[in-house]
Formats: C-alpha cells, structure tokens, sequence
C-alpha cells in the first residue's frame, strides 16, 4: 500500500464515523466512504474491497445494537442472512460480466421513486402492516436477489431491503430497519470474502476506518431505536435523494449521455 499523509488518514477516519452513523439508520454509507477512498488515491476496485471491510464494522455494530434491544432475532433470521451472503458471493463473482451501464441507468430512477414513496405514503411509522409475502417466499426470493445485487453493485442495497421490508414484509420502520442491517451485514460478509480472495483489500485502512465506522453505527443505531421513524423515514428520503444525485453527477452515467447532458 502507498504512504498516506496523516490528514488523509484522519479525513478517513471521520468519513468512515459519520458513514457509519448514517448507514446505521438509513443506509447509503457508501455514498460518503467510497469517493473519500478514491480521493485518498485508492484504485476503483482496492475502493470496493476495502469499502466492504470497513463496511463489515458498521453494518455490524448497527445489527448487535438493535439485536441487544430486542428489535432482530438473530437466530430467526439465520437462513435469511445466509442466503444474502450468498447472494452476495454470486454477485461479486458475475460483476465482471454483467451490463453495469444498464444499473447505472436504472438506479438513480428506482431510488427517486424510493425516496417518493416513504415521503408520500401516509402513516409511515413503527406499526407492522400486512405481510405481501411470507417470511418464507421474502426470504428464499427477495433476500437472496438484493444480497445478488450488493455483490454486484452495491449502492442502494439498504434503501432496496427497507422498501421490501415495509412493503411486502410489511414491517414498521425501525423493525424494518434492524433487520435490513443484518442482511446487509451478511451480504457485505459475501462480498467481502470475493474481494479479498482477489486480493483486492488494504486491511490496514479498512481496519482503521472500521473501528470509527463501529463507533459511528453505535451512535447512530442508539439514535434510531429513540427516535424511530420519525428520523428514519426523513433520512431514509434524503440519502436516496443524495445517491441519486451523486450517480447522475456522474459524466460516465448512462442517463446523461443519452439525454445529451
């Protein structure tokens, strides 16, 4: 790994703290930590691995803190986590082959419309709704697609997993949010296993920026059980708006080039 200034190394830190404590309540923690890895000269693929270990931190130390309040059973939702973290292995290892560009395309319309429904949908709260799907059907069907989708891409996951919670698991906010951390969790454990199999990760900065990003869910996790939807929804609106924005900012996006921006 090249030498990294101390700044650099401290800006790391506190992008990884404050990714984590976003992360922990409305997902999108990737929107912070991987231009910051990029801009601390890391290359785009050593970005992805190391941002999935720092990632392992944060979405774990979010999922042990809503655990020990009673909000996840992590033994009921074993086989859900393991087929995300399958999913996620597949995903990872089909990347190279996959039509990124039509993702690219796709997503930033798919989390606008996200953001729309929980900002538009009456009674959005803690309430649990009826279910759409069986805990059966959700977990052997949308669990295992979105685990796919986060080895594949990455971006966008925990907005994707609160959506099919609330709507078709038909879970309340805060409960639908426990349980999109851990399998998130499980499927940045798949990801990350491909990665550094490749030997695509800088541990040492994927463990530093770990610790702070463990420091930053815990708080945020805390902040979340307190305040329930009434911070996870507005959050949840504003993080799918901002990742929109920043993949549309994007000059390679797909979108721009045919509409001739």
């Amino acid at each position: 790994m090249f030498d990294i200034a101390s700044e650099t190394i401290a800006l790391l830190a506190a992008a990884a703290f404050i990714a984590g404590f976003i992360d922990s309540i409305a997902g999108g923690g990737g929107l912070i930590t991987i231009p910051a890895l990029l801009l601390a000269g890391f290359s785009p693929i050593e970005t992805l691995g190391t941002n999935k270990l720092q990632g392992l931190f944060g979405t774990g130390s979010a999922t042990i803190t809503y655990a020990a309040k009673g909000h996840v059973d992590l033994k009921k939702q074993l086989p859900s986590a393991l087929l995300a973290c399958l999913g996620s292995v597949l995903g990872a290892l089909l990347a190279t082959v996959l039509p990124s560009d039509l993702l690219r395309l796709v997503l930033p319309i798919v989390l606008i419309a996200i953001a729309l429904y929980f900002a538009l949908k009456p009674n959005m709260d803690d309430v649990d709704r009826v279910q759409r799907l069986t805990p059966f059907l959700f977990g052997l069907t949308i669990v295992p697609a979105i685990g796919f989708y986060d080895g594949v891409f990455g971006p966008g996951t925990g907005s994707f997993l609160m959506l099919s919670f609330v709507a078709l698991a038909g879970y309340g906010m805060l409960k639908a949010t426990a349980h999109t951390k851990l399998l998130n969790f499980a499927s940045n454990i798949g990801g990350f296993a491909v990665f550094a199999v490749v030997g695509v990760v800088s541990w040492k900065i994927g463990l530093m920026m770990g610790v702070a990003q463990f420091l930053g869910a815990r708080v945020g996790a805390s902040l979340a059980i307190k305040s329930g939807a009434k911070l996870i929804k507005p959050l949840l609106v504003l993080t799918c708006i901002a990742l929109a924005i920043k993949l549309l900012a994007d000059p390679t996006n797909p979108l721009r080039t045919m509409f001739g921006v």
